[in-house]
């Protein structure tokens, strides 16, 4: 009985050990996850961006010779000065349209042409849309005086969404530095990555699944922005031949729509009902109208082609996981999303074919091994 009382008493004491331990580390986890939280978004994209680009960094060190830090503050160097220009001109022709905008509202001398009786006769919004422009054309003070208190919730929801995206290009700018930062180091964190990785699921496991996230990353980001850079070309084009106003925003509009997964269509349709109401029904307009509709659903089929590139994963995978992780997580969840997705069904199947293997492996052996000893013969 005093040795079943010291047992007791000494998986007692283990028992409350472990519980320490436990509540310590989940007390540390919190702790550190409460003070890396605010950082998660940058570092995220951080990651994401260093994946993405370091193919890039692999070529230029093999032409260059230089070493992986300098590349990689070159390519860092690059990629802000390419955002940075297209962002300041835009801000600029963004600034110069609505300040002449101002200017010609105040001097009274906007006119507006009236509009064609064709308009009336439009499918479901024709006359409404008629008669909202006859009225802007006759009487536009009394038209914004009427909808002044739309506007004024439009205008400021605009200015949060353009505040909003100023906010997202400095974290972008950071994210791009800190990416340069982790590709001056990429061997040692993809071995470090794999450690992580083999630590968790297993060392036959671990570099697979490096490898199948490193993949996902790169074929969602060249997929969406890809396709959002192939949209842009097809519409930009048609909307400089066809003399649109501001076509090259529109077509700015266009990729950024693309990347945040918006249908292109948001742009070409008010485009196509400008070009129909001021050009009328002709043989041009309607080819543009056709042309411009369909390159702005070519998102549609192009997915299925290259989202799922080079991923070792059925492609409804990865594409559902972008959808569903851009629903839930915004931009960042578009690539977040196919990771886990592909992650977890990687896992899945490796569960569901291990018992297989381990069948396939014991009837592999030979009979004798696997039937029991004969017993002794009694003489």
């Amino acid at each position: 009985m005093l040795q079943t009382s010291i047992s007791e008493r000494a998986l007692s004491r283990g028992l409350l050990d472990v519980l320490i331990r436990a509540g310590l580390i989940a007390t540390l986890v919190t702790f550190c996850f409460e003070i890396f939280h605010p950082f998660f978004n940058l570092v995220v994209w951080a990651l994401i961006l260093a994946v993405t680009i370091y193919p890039l960094q692999v070529r230029l060190r093999g032409r260059l010779g230089l070493s992986e830090g300098h590349i990689a503050t070159l390519i860092v160097l690059l990629s802000i000065g390419i955002i940075l220009v297209p962002a300041y001109l835009l801000g600029v022709a963004v600034f110069e349209s609505v300040e002449r905008a101002i200017d010609v509202i105040k001097e009274g001398s906007l006119s507006i042409p009236q509009p064609a009786e064709s308009v009336a006769s439009w499918p479901l919004v024709g006359q409404q849309l008629y008669e909202f422009w006859q009225q802007a054309a006759t009487d536009l003070s009394g038209l914004l005086m009427k909808v002044a208190p739309q506007l004024k919730g439009f205008s400021v929801g605009l200015l949060a969404k353009l505040a909003g995206l100023g906010t997202g290009l400095l974290v972008f700018v950071f994210a791009l530095i800190i990416a340069g930062i982790i590709m001056a180091y990429g061997e040692m964190g993809t071995r470090s990555a794999e450690r992580i990785a083999c630590r968790i699921v297993g060392p036959d496991r671990g570099v697979r699944i490096v490898e199948l996230c490193t993949a996902t990353i790169r074929a969602v980001a060249q997929g969406v922005v890809g396709i959002a850079f192939i949209q842009m070309m097809l519409i930009g084009v048609a909307f400089i031949i066809k003399d649109i106003p501001g076509a090259g925003l529109l077509a700015l509009a266009i990729l950024l729509l693309g990347i945040m997964q918006l249908p292109a269509t948001l742009i070409t349709i008010p485009v196509i009902v400008y070009v129909f109401a001021t050009e009328g029904t002709t043989l041009a307009t309607i080819v543009f109208s056709v042309y411009v509709f369909v390159a702005g659903l070519a998102d549609n089929v192009l997915k299925p082609l290259l989202l799922g590139r080079g991923v070792d994963v059925p492609m409804p995978v990865v594409l559902i996981g972008a959808l569903g992780g851009m629903v839930s997580g915004g931009i960042i969840g578009l690539f977040i999303g196919p990771v886990m997705l592909a992650v977890g069904y990687r896992l899945f199947w490796l569960w569901v074919d291990e018992p297989a293997a381990t069948v396939e492996a014991v009837a592999a052996q030979p009979t004798e091994a696997l039937s029991p000893a004969a017993p002794p013969r009694v003489s």
